[in-house]
């Protein structure tokens, strides 16, 4: 298997260059299941198999778990602040630094599933509730030296989300923990 299907196993996040009702709700029915979904393949995992990392050289399902609560903590953040401030510029962060820390290398899972569990609870409230002029509201990311949208973002962490649980899917598959 290539490195990057090992990298992309669901391939890299495609703008569509309308963004419909249709899709966007497709999004928001993503987000809102992840925390249930993830849970459904975690169920069986032992210790040893959250300490595999999903490619060589990559994070441990254990570390993707407890980044998935970091990076959807801060997307509900960046949300939060699109909705109530002029055009913010959000403070970036060091993920692949976060991910070394104890909590992220050692911590049990449980901790960021509850914390997942709340995040895509009130982030789903938010999602569900957005206007049309919400949903164009603007944030800046500097990281990335480009605006994002409201729409467009719930579509990258829509993404986000089927990207690392098919890290985690893939990752059960290769090695025969079904």
């Amino acid at each position: 298997m290539s490195m990057e299907l090992l990298k992309y196993p669901i391939g890299k996040f495609e703008q569509p260059k309308t963004i419909s009702k249709e899709i966007l709700s497709k999004w928001i029915t993503t987000i809102s299941s992840f925390p249930t979904r993830l849970k459904n393949e975690l169920i069986h995992l032992n210790d040893e198999q959250l300490d595999t990392p999903y490619r060589p050289d990559g994070w441990t399902i254990r570390q993707v778990i407890h980044h998935c609560a970091d990076s959807h903590m801060n997307s509900l953040i960046r949300l939060k602040l699109a909705l109530t401030e002029d055009r913010p510029t959000v403070k970036p962060y060091f993920e692949e630094r976060w991910a070394e820390l104890a909590d992220s290398k050692h911590m049990p899972i449980e901790p960021s599933i509850k914390m997942i569990e709340g995040i895509h609870e009130r982030w789903s409230i938010l999602l569900n509730n957005l206007t049309e002029e919400q949903l164009g509201r603007i944030f800046i990311h500097p990281e990335h030296g480009k605006t994002f949208r409201v729409d467009e973002n719930i579509g990258v962490y829509a993404w986000h989300c089927d990207h690392h649980l098919a890290h985690i899917t893939e990752t059960k598959k290769r090695n025969n923990w079904n």
